[in-house]
């Protein structure tokens, strides 16, 4: 049985798919790397990345968790194994004790300093292929 519409993929379409997922992958993989290589996993490193993009460079857990898309209780443990790297702090709200702010600190600026410098490279490199992928594969 084979489906069949008016927005039937061609054997071109799922090529194009395909190479665009696979320029995704590569820069997962590569970013992967670069996190263990600077002694991080990539979900810390995206935590970082998460927090220091956040408006005044701080994060709730909440927040956090649903930027990574994960569960708020793994995002209460990685947040502590992160402070425990000394990467973050954690800082009650001043108005609203209830709320805990999590910050990155001078080691975790300089750890993603880093990695944000070789991930701008790579990007330079990649990044036209990863756009001429998505311009393709959204033309009709």
């Amino acid at each position: 049985m084979s489906f069949k519409n008016s927005q039937a993929f061609t054997d071109q379409d799922y090529a194009k798919l395909a190479n665009f997922r696979f320029a995704l992958r590569r820069f997962m993989d590569f970013s992967t790397k670069e996190a263990t290589n600077h002694g991080l996993t990539a979900q810390q490193h995206q935590a970082l990345l998460v927090i220091r993009g956040s408006p005044e460079q701080k994060s709730t857990v909440g927040w956090l968790a649903e930027r990574l898309c994960l569960r708020p209780n793994s995002t209460a443990e990685l947040a502590q194994r992160l402070e425990c790297l000394n990467l973050i702090s954690k800082e009650r709200d001043a108005e609203d004790q209830r709320t805990v702010w999590l910050k990155l600190t001078i080691l975790g600026h300089d750890k993603l300093d880093k990695l944000s410098v070789v991930h701008r490279q790579e990007l330079q490199q990649i990044g036209p292929q990863i756009i001429d992928f998505f311009q393709r594969l959204t033309m009709q």
